[in-house]
């Protein structure tokens, strides 16, 4: 039998509600840095109808979804970037997610119309946010804090085998001279351990990738169930950044469909988070 891993983060996590009535899952200790906005989004906000229950307020749904409105996700990311900018207006850059390991630097101004495919987004540029959608998958920010550059990273299983955070983290020192010691990241919300259960392939996949890949699955009796908090923070660790400059932000998607949406929980039909990191214009 596998190890049970140790816990890498708390399965619960507390939203605070913002003054649009926004709820954002934020990290405490980077408020020290004045010129960084970041923020998880949850379903809590908004006016998404698509997956509430039957006379629940809207929900905060920021991915173009099958079922929900583009006008309302527009609305939404507007809310969401209020939230975190005080500005509506903040454009917010995305990605086509395809579960892979490439990394975009962007350059280019918008909103809502995706660069181009990818699961990882770097900038140097003041003034945008960028964004990677989740329900279930590990949501990755990353800031240099001394040449003021920032990273948003989607690391669902497949992402994370393939090592997109450390070669995001790799491409940060390529394009903007980062070095890891000036380096904070956060882990945001996704599907915890106690939740995530997978299948032997799985294992197979990361022993092959990791030298630690075992010790990220525990077997339950009743099957395997794998670690992507701990995952990512290895990654984190491998790519130099000092553990104490890696926060958890934390939160079980699965366990909290209250306040985040996921796709195993909900057989496959949810709405997608947003999490976002950029810098204030100079």
């Amino acid at each position: 039998m596998l190890p049970s891993p140790q816990s890498t983060g708390p399965l619960a996590a507390e939203p605070v509600i913002a003054a649009n009535r926004v709820g954002l899952v934020s990290v405490p200790v980077w408020k020290n840095f004045p010129w960084l906005w970041h923020g998880f989004s949850t379903r809590i906000g908004g006016v998404t109808r698509a997956y509430a229950l039957e006379g629940a307020p809207g929900e905060l749904n920021l991915g173009f979804t099958a079922d929900d409105d583009r006008e309302n996700v527009l609305q939404n990311r507007r809310l969401l970037a209020e939230a975190v900018t005080g500005n509506p207006a903040t454009p917010i850059v995305t990605l086509r997610q395809v579960h892979s390991a490439v990394v975009v630097v962007s350059g280019a101004v918008q909103d809502a119309h995706p660069v181009c495919e990818g699961d990882g987004l770097l900038t140097n540029r003041p003034g945008v946010l960028l964004g990677v959608q989740t329900a279930d998958c590990v949501p990755v920010l990353v800031a240099d804090c001394k040449r003021r550059a920032v990273a948003a990273f989607h690391a669902g299983w497949r992402g994370t085998v393939q090592r997109i955070v450390e070669r995001g983290i790799a491409r940060m020192g390529l394009e903007f001279g980062s070095q890891p010691q000036d380096l904070v990241a956060a882990i945001g919300p996704a599907i915890g351990p106690c939740c995530y259960a997978v299948g032997e392939q799985l294992l197979s996949e990361f022993e092959s990738q990791f030298s630690y890949g075992a010790e990220l699955f525990h077997d339950t009796g009743s099957g395997l169930h794998l670690d992507l908090f701990e995952a990512n923070r290895r990654q984190l660790l491998d790519a130099g950044v000092a553990p104490e400059s890696i926060s958890l932000a934390g939160g079980c998607t699965a366990c909290q469909t209250q306040v985040f949406f996921s796709h195993r929980a909900s057989h496959g039909r949810a709405g997608r988070m947003l999490s976002v990191i950029g810098m204030l214009p100079e």
